[in-house]
């Protein structure tokens, strides 16, 4: 109980690990609920959940108390479901200029024109290098999660590592691959 009343008081609020950890296991769940509600993905929301809790945790200093901490917990939380959405009518669209592209080509890829051949190769090679800082751990999670469907406490238990390292890890490779990739947004377009 007193956990609850200093919540909102200063002298709680330092970034730290423990009260990080609190905020953490205090909030998941329903901020996991209210993020699977509007994008309809487990990944799609455990991926806004991570991205929520790592702004809350950035941004913990600057948190004021005008609102309850719960509500600026949720502000953060609607903000990033909110782009989450936005991204996938983005990713959407390029999807679809994408498989008019790809339909294009009349067998396969190697009939291509050579400046999206060379992009091709510039997208393998970009995401190459990016998968080549990873460890291996990492990237083993990574197949699991997206190859092979797998929950992320199969995949702590396999990899030998906690939930929220799962969960972090997984969130910096996808946005090691998007960065690999977004180069090449506009080749596609």
């Amino acid at each position: 109980m007193r956990f609850l009343e200093a919540e909102n008081s200063r002298e709680f609020l330092r970034p730290d690990d423990k009260t990080f950890s609190a905020l953490y296991h205090r909030n998941y769940a329903s901020i996991y609920s209210f993020a699977f509600a509007r994008l309809g993905d487990r990944a799609d929301a455990e991926d806004a959940v991570q991205e929520t809790f790592t702004a809350v945790f950035e941004s913990l200093g600057s948190f004021e108390g005008k609102a309850s901490l719960r509500g600026w917990i949720y502000g953060i939380a609607r903000n990033v479901v909110n782009s989450h959405i936005r991204r996938a009518k983005c990713d959407s669209r390029r999807l679809s200029k994408a498989e008019v592209y790809v339909t294009r080509s009349e067998t396969s890829l190697d009939l291509c024109g050579p400046e999206q051949a060379l992009s091709l190769r510039r997208c393998a090679a970009a995401l190459e290098a990016q998968m080549k800082e990873i460890s291996d751990w990492q990237a083993e999670a990574f197949e699991m999660r997206h190859f092979k469907d797998c929950a992320i406490d199969e995949i702590a238990d396999r990899v030998d590592r906690s939930n929220y390292s799962v969960r972090c890890s997984l969130y910096r490779v996808k946005q090691r691959v998007y960065h690999a990739m977004s180069p090449q947004e506009t080749a596609l377009g």
